[in-house]
């Protein structure tokens, strides 16, 4: 019964974030809603000046509907067959993780409206948007805490290890990253949602793996939220999915993954976005110790390869092998590292 409603959840995502984009494409085009491409990037991409922005409201829509949709109607049905309903505390890491993800994509619909209203590529300032990440990583935490969520998390091959009060500002300082990693993979067609899709299809294995249906549910409402966007977003695009998009799959893998408690994969799961944001790092870090030298020809790393010459699918579907791999290695740490459940 559990492995139906995963299927029933992805199809169901799948079908409301590709039908909405029937609606959603043209009503932003009405808006002029278009994206302003930055002079400092490839020059093919000029060519991409005014196509909407803002799409990821299709796989949002899709994945919170769908999550919300599925996991009441599992309870249900499984309590009058003899399912044990999940604990207060599951629970809320399901409604709880969603809240999370829905105000970071509050978050990036704010800078992208001030992108739009003031047709720049550039929305709320660093500071502006560090400082209303943290109080929506600050309000997860406490929200968890007051369920009685403790402070220890899984270590493959260690066990469950319990850090203390440092577990706050870790968990914090790790779901900002992962959100801003996130968002800065998103930057040629297709490639945020692919990546995105293949870690979700791992994560359903991990959650089901692990006896954990609400997140199982909830991962495959983002496999699929993100294939019906992708019928948009592939090469060549028809719609961005914008920071609205970005940033909300960063707080939605970070909930799955602090639902398992299992965040430390993250670091796995999350690598492909993780090498993104350091390659920001590291190129602007030895271009001011160098003085205005690169280390790579742009940056984040998916545009060097673009200079080097790579097509944009070509980058989707390495970017994506890339992940698969990452995710096979995690859910192997998972069923061999000794997690119990």
């Amino acid at each position: 019964m559990s492995g139906i409603w995963t299927i029933i959840a992805a199809a169901l995502s799948f079908a409301i974030s590709g039908v909405l984009g029937i609606w959603l494409v043209p009503f932003l085009r009405r808006l002029h809603f278009g994206q302003t491409i930055l002079e400092i990037g490839p020059k093919w991409h000029k060519g991409k000046q005014g196509t909407p922005t803002m799409g990821g409201f299709m796989f949002i829509a899709a994945s919170i509907l769908t999550t919300l949709i599925c996991v009441i109607l599992f309870h249900i049905l499984g309590t009058r067959n003899g399912i044990a309903p999940e604990t207060t505390l599951q629970s809320a890491k399901i409604y709880g993780g969603l809240f999370m993800a829905a105000a970071y994509g509050a978050i990036g619909f704010l800078d992208d409206y001030v992108k739009v209203a003031k047709k720049r590529n550039l929305g709320l300032t660093p500071k502006q948007k560090l400082v209303l990440q943290f109080l929506v990583a600050a309000a997860y935490l406490l929200t968890m805490y007051l369920f009685g969520e403790n402070t220890s998390t899984f270590i493959p091959f260690v066990g469950n290890v319990d850090i203390g009060i440092m577990y706050y500002p870790i968990a914090a300082v790790l779901i900002v990253g992962v959100v801003n990693a996130v968002n800065l993979t998103d930057g040629i067609d297709g490639l945020d949602g692919s990546v995105t899709f293949f870690a979700a299809i791992f994560l359903i294995l991990i959650s089901g793996y692990t006896a954990r249906m609400g997140l199982s549910i909830m991962s495959a409402a983002l496999a699929g939220g993100c294939l019906g966007f992708l019928v948009w977003n592939f090469h060549p695009a028809k719609t961005f999915m914008g920071d609205t998009g970005s940033l909300y799959l960063g707080g939605y893998l970070c909930a799955l993954l602090f639902g398992l408690d299992m965040e430390i994969l993250l670091i796995l799961i999350g690598l492909v976005y993780i090498a993104e944001m350091f390659s920001v790092i590291l190129q602007v870090t030895y271009f001011k110790l160098t003085h205005g030298k690169r280390l790579f020809k742009m940056s984040p790393i998916h545009h060097h390869f673009e200079m080097c010459g790579w097509s944009e699918v070509k980058i989707v579907v390495v970017f994506s092998i890339i992940e698969s791999v990452c995710g096979a290695l995690a859910l192997l740490l998972v069923a061999f590292g000794g997690k119990t459940f």
